[in-house]
């Protein structure tokens, strides 16, 4: 089993309190260092880990491109590439102004390859939480797209997702649209905020990525944004919520004694000495749980225990490479977790 988690090193027990202040001096000490001193660039990495630092620290993440650090979001704007940034022209759409054509942005699936998108919708659902508004363009060869060209264009291609994996693409859509939104693909289907929810839910979560964590991450956005609308929790969103709930019991009852979240995720307990492991299963699940959690819940015991030990995992690996997604998840995670319970905080990485 891993070693028990501290406060300052020294091994504590599991009855032991944690002082909500010092946890929020360390959350923020951990934070900084990740962004100040892991740093990115666009000769040696590709947009599958680059993008994943956005996805924690938003519009302030940067990467070094030719020795100077630039917004990876700013960078993408302008048109800087990146191995894995794959767009091409999608669908012809309807232009605003007369005589100019107007193309949809589409973002290329390669999955597999740690560098290209690795989900449908996945570049989408992190520029969505980098708060890319839809106004905001991407210049891409001689293309300039906008963000909304590329939301429609996700809405067109909806039945191209062989996989009918739509975490993502749930958290993308209910970022610009309310929960009632429908609207017609490139084939003619009708679809809706609702039939992605259901499809979702009757896969389950033991064949989603990340031991479903991110389709219970897509859900928990799509509902936390029905229920601040007052529409009604019924039906599909009534199951939604109820896999929600079932998922957070069961996170609590397979947490470890040190704090540590099971390394199985939602179908079993399991502990791991592999820091890099925790670092991945309990940041996941602690972003749901962030997401997902009422305030008076994330300021409970256990859930203190699970951001201290996620912590405690940041600071032992300080001098060790770790992989892109598990590390920023995990750090999203805390970056979640911090502006829940203690407030919002911004990140300059200088």
């Amino acid at each position: 089993m891993p070693p028990e988690i501290s406060q300052g090193g020294l091994p504590i027990s599991a009855d032991e309190k944690i002082e909500p202040e010092k946890l929020r001096e360390r959350i923020d000490q951990v934070l900084d260092f990740t962004l100040k001193h892991r740093h990115l660039n666009t000769q040696d990495h590709a947009a599958w880990q680059i993008l994943h630092g956005s996805l924690a620290y938003g519009r302030a993440f940067p990467v070094i491109h030719e020795g100077e650090p630039i917004s990876v979001v700013d960078y993408l704007a302008d048109g800087g590439r990146m191995n894995g940034w794959t767009i091409e022209r999608g669908n012809k759409l309807e232009s605003k102004e007369e005589g100019q054509d107007n193309f949809g942005m589409r973002a290329v699936t390669e999955p597999g390859t740690r560098a290209g998108q690795g989900h449908y919708d996945q570049w989408l659902a992190i520029l969505s939480q980098c708060d890319v508004p839809p106004e905001a363009t991407f210049v891409v060869g001689p293309d300039t797209f906008t963000m909304t060209n590329f939301v429609q264009q996700v809405q067109l291609d909806t039945s191209r997702n062989h996989l009918r994996e739509f975490s993502w693409t749930l958290i993308g859509l209910t970022k610009y649209f309310p929960t009632d939104h429908t609207w017609t693909d490139s084939s003619g289907k009708q679809w809706s905020i609702g039939d992605l929810a259901q499809i979702e839910i009757e896969q389950g979560l033991a064949n989603g990525a990340c031991g479903g964590s991110h389709r219970l991450i897509g859900l928990t956005m799509a509902l936390n944004r029905r229920k601040k609308a007052g529409l009604p929790i019924e039906g599909v969103w009534a199951d939604a919520d109820r896999l929600i709930q079932e998922s957070i019991t069961t996170a609590r009852q397979y947490q470890n004694p040190n704090g540590a979240l099971s390394v199985n995720y939602f179908q079993r307990p399991g502990s791991s000495p592999d820091l890099a492991e925790n670092l991945g299963t309990t940041g996941h699940t602690l972003e749901f749980l962030s997401l997902s959690l009422e305030d008076e819940q994330l300021k409970e015991e256990w859930v203190r225990r699970a951001a201290s030990y996620l912590c405690e995992v940041f600071e032992r690996t300080e001098k060790v490479s770790l992989e892109c997604g598990a590390l920023y998840h995990a750090a999203h995670g805390l970056v979640l977790y911090r502006e829940r319970v203690y407030g919002p905080r911004e990140y300059s990485a200088e």
